[in-house]
């Protein structure tokens, strides 16, 4: 996470990353990462990204993956795209940083880039639009003024329950999803595929309204950032979702007020 004190924004932002409790009786690290920045005219850059469990150093990949695709998002944060294709143009060339930034570290290891596996969602926020690039599983959601949680992304089905692409996957980027919106949200939740089962209806996609209406309130209240990031990883451990999901658990939320 990265902030500026001294910058004057609209934004509220709270995440967290927590290792799930499969992973904690292995004495595993949390596998999941995320990064966010906000930048001047009230522009929010965030990822969150999330190893693969086969892969021996997915928790380094992930952290490259966010903290790169975030970096690149930044560069030219000063002129942002116009429309859909360059949005996607601009968001392809933060997935193709993180790409190589991670195939960069697996031969600095001189290990494979499949031991750095993970899946990356990549998002620009401002108070006219969302823009989202995702490859692999997790989700995006936007929330309106009336209350509405919108899915921004939906986690591809594949045959199977975990399949999934991943970052360094040779399809990747030409199966990466593409979504902007060019409306005014008042709210944003993006998360890691742990929270899948919670906070969506499977298989379609859709958002759980029941799930995200408390979260989206959670945030446009905060006042400490650090105190709400606390009750945030609490809520990640708690029984209510600990016995839903073992896995490790990603949460990003946003909330903007004009």
């Amino acid at each position: 996470m990265t902030n500026d004190s001294q910058l004057i924004t609209n934004w509220q932002v709270v995440a967290a990353s927590v290792t799930g409790t499969s992973h904690e009786k292995r004495s595993q690290p949390c596998q999941d990462a995320h990064c966010w920045r906000l930048l001047p005219n009230n522009v929010l850059a965030a990822a969150v990204a999330d190893g693969a469990g086969s892969a021996a150093l997915a928790e380094v990949g992930a952290k490259i993956a966010a903290d790169t695709a975030v970096e690149m998002l930044c560069q030219e944060q000063e002129l942002l795209p116009q429309n859909d294709r360059e949005w996607q143009v601009f968001l392809t060339s933060a997935l193709q940083a993180a790409r190589v930034a991670v195939e960069t570290e697996a031969t600095a290891r001189e290990v494979a880039a499949r031991d750095l596996a993970c899946t990356l969602i990549a998002v620009v926020a401002t108070p006219e639009l969302i823009a989202v690039a995702q490859i692999g599983d997790g989700a995006a959601v936007g929330g309106d003024s009336a209350g509405n949680a919108i899915a921004l992304t939906v986690p591809p089905c594949g045959e199977y329950i975990n399949e999934t692409v991943f970052l360094i996957s040779p399809d990747a980027l030409e199966t990466a999803q593409f979504q902007v919106r060019w409306e005014k949200f008042s709210h944003l939740a993006v998360f890691s595929d742990g929270l899948q089962m919670l906070a969506l209806k499977i298989p379609e996609g859709a958002p759980h309204r029941p799930f995200f209406s408390p979260l989206f309130k959670f945030v446009s209240s905060v006042t400490d950032g650090e105190d709400a990031k606390q009750q945030l990883e609490s809520f990640l451990r708690s029984p209510r979702v600990s016995e839903r999901t073992d896995d490790d658990l990603t949460l990003l939320l946003a909330s903007f007020s004009s």
